[in-house]
C-alpha cells in the first residue's frame, strides 16, 4: 500500500505551480486544483513533471483528503474549500513556507504596506552587484519553490505580502525588513487594522539573537506595537535623521549607517531620489551591511540602480508636460508617497477597484499639489464625493486608459506632471497593475 503524504497545492499561478513540482520532486502524492483557468505555461510544467491538475473546479474529495494544503496567497479564508479544510484541521501554509524546508539559503525577507518591492529589488541589485549567488522570489521574481528546485542559492531576497505572511509558522527570516504599516487590505482582515498589524509583524517569527530586525523607527505604529512580539533578533531602526534608537539616517547631507559597521554616502550619489525612496535606500544598505557586503560595493549598488517597473517611472515629455506611471500604487498611502515627491503641480489620475479607501490621508496633498484630477474607473461615485468641492478641474472616465491619458494631457500645462497613482486595485478595467501600467506607457507614447 502507498503512504505517501498528499499534498494538494489551491490555486496553480506562478508560486502554486512551483510549490507542486518541488512537491512531486520530494515524492509527495501531489494534486493541483485551480477554480480559474490555468495558464498553458502553467499546464505545461505540470504535465512535464507528471503532476495531476484541474481547472475550473475544487473537487472535494480530491482536495479534502490532503494531509497537507499549500494555499494562493490570492485565496482568502473565507473561501468554501478553505473553511471546509479548516473545519478538519488540515494544516495550510504557503509556498514560501514550503520551500524554505528544503534549503539552507539565508532568507533576506521584506514586508511593509508600501516600498517592499522597490527595497526587495534594490537589495537583490546590491548583493547580485558584490557578486554574491543570490535569487530574488516571493511578490516578484520567480517561485522559490521552483528556484529551490532548478538552483541553488545561498540567499534568497524575498518580498512578502501580508497574505503570505498568514500561512507562515515554522519559516525564519535571517534579516526581516519591515517598511512601515498603513490600512490596507482590510477588507481581508474583517476590516480589523490590528488583524493587519500581526499579519506583518510575523516576518519576525522564529528570528534568534543571531538574526536582525530592519524597520522605520519613525512608523508609529511599528513604534507602538514592537514591545508585543517578543522580538528576538537585534533591531536596526532607521530614520530620515537621527533621533534616539536610530542606527541610519541622514546627516550633513550624508547617508550614516551606524551598525553593525561604520558606513557613509552622499545623500545626493543615492540613484533613487524623494523622501520614501531615501527610506527604502537605507533599509537596503542595512541589509547589505548586516550581510557582510563591502562599503564600496553598496555605495555603488545604490548610485546605479535603474528604479523598479510601474513604480514612479518616467515616461516621457510630451510638449513639456511629464508622464509618470505609479500604477503600482494600489493604495491610498502609496499614492501620498508619489504626490509627496513630486516636485511640480501635477495632474493625477486615479480610480479603479476601492478597496475600502479613505482619502483623507491625500486630501492635504491634492490640495496642494494637484492642479486637475482624472478620475479612471467604472464606479466613480465615491471620488466624486470626496473631492468635487476641492475647486479642480476634473475629467470622468470609464471608458479606458485611452481617453483617460488624452484628458490628462488636455489638463496639463506646460512645465506640469501627469502623474498615474491611482489608490486602487486595477480589476475593473485592467487585467493588473502591470496591465494598467503598460496600457498607460502605450497611450502616452502615442500622444
Amino acid at each position: 500500500m502507498d503512504n505517501k503524504k498528499r499534498i494538494v497545492v489551491l490555486g496553480a499561478g506562478e508560486s502554486g505551480a512551483g510549490a507542486a513540482v518541488l512537491a512531486k520532486i520530494k515524492e509527495f502524492d501531489t494534486f493541483v486544483s485551480d477554480m480559474a483557468i490555468i495558464n498553458d505555461r502553467y499546464k505545461s510544467l505540470l504535465d512535464d513533471n507528471q503532476i495531476e491538475w484541474e481547472e475550473g473546479k475544487h473537487t472535494e474529495a480530491l482536495i479534502l483528503s490532503a494531509d497537507e494544503v499549500i494555499k494562493s496567497p490570492g485565496i482568502p479564508n473565507e473561501a468554501p474549500i478553505i473553511q471546509k479544510l479548516m473545519a478538519q484541521g488540515t494544516p495550510i501554509i504557503s509556498e514560501i513556507e514550503f520551500a524554505g524546508r528544503y534549503t539552507h539559503a539565508k532568507m533576506i525577507c521584506i514586508t511593509g504596506s508600501n516600498g517592499k518591492t522597490t527595497t526587495t529589488s534594490l537589495i537583490y541589485h546590491i548583493f547580485k552587484s558584490a557578486g554574491l549567488n543570490v535569487g530574488l522570489a516571493g511578490n516578484i521574481g520567480r517561485s522559490l519553490a521552483l528556484q529551490v528546485v532548478e538552483d541553488i542559492y545561498d540567499y534568497y531576497i524575498i518580498e512578502l505580502s501580508s497574505f503570505q505572511l498568514d500561512n507562515m509558522y515554522q519559516f525564519r527570516a535571517n534579516i526581516a525588513v519591515l517598511m512601515n504599516i498603513t490600512p490596507d487590505h482590510l477588507d481581508r482582515y474583517d476590516n480589523c487594522m490590528q488583524n493587519y498589524i500581526n499579519s506583518k509583524f510575523r516576518i519576525t517569527q522564529n528570528q534568534t539573537p543571531e538574526d536582525a530586525f530592519i524597520f522605520w523607527n519613525d512608523d508609529p505604529i511599528i513604534k507602538k506595537e514592537l514591545e508585543k512580539y517578543g522580538i528576538e533578533a537585534h533591531l536596526y531602526p532607521f530614520s530620515a535623521i537621527k533621533e534616539e534608537g536610530s542606527i541610519a539616517y541622514v546627516e550633513d547631507k550624508e547617508i550614516k549607517i551606524t551598525e553593525p559597521i561604520a558606513f557613509n554616502m552622499e545623500q545626493e550619489s543615492l540613484a533613487l531620489t524623494g523622501q520614501h525612496n531615501l527610506y527604502n535606500s537605507l533599509a537596503a544598505g542595512i541589509s547589505a551591511n548586516v550581510a557582510g557586503i563591502d562599503k564600496d560595493d553598496i555605495r555603488k549598488a545604490l548610485s546605479d540602480f535603474q528604479g523598479v517597473e510601474h513604480r514612479l517611472e518616467k515616461v516621457a515629455r510630451v510638449g513639456g508636460i511629464d508622464f509618470i506611471n505609479d500604477s503600482k500604487a494600489t493604495n491610498v498611502n502609496s499614492c501620498w508617497y508619489a504626490l509627496q515627491s513630486m516636485p511640480t503641480k501635477t495632474v493625477l489620475i486615479l480610480g479603479g477597484k476601492d478597496k475600502g479607501n479613505d482619502y483623507t490621508e491625500i486630501a492635504e496633498l491634492v490640495k496642494e499639489k494637484c492642479s486637475a484630477l482624472v478620475f479612471l474607473g467604472l464606479h466613480n461615485e465615491k471620488l466624486h464625493a470626496f473631492f468635487d468641492d476641492y475647486g479642480l478641474s476634473i475629467a470622468d472616465i470609464n471608458t479606458g486608459m485611452e481617453d483617460a491619458v488624452k484628458a490628462a494631457y488636455r489638463l496639463a500645462q506646460k512645465g506640469e506632471s501627469v502623474l498615474l497613482s491611482p489608490c486602487c486595485a486595477s480589476f475593473d478595467l485592467f487585467k493588473s497593475y502591470e496591465d494598467r501600467g503598460e496600457q498607460f506607457k502605450k497611450y502616452v507614447r502615442a500622444l
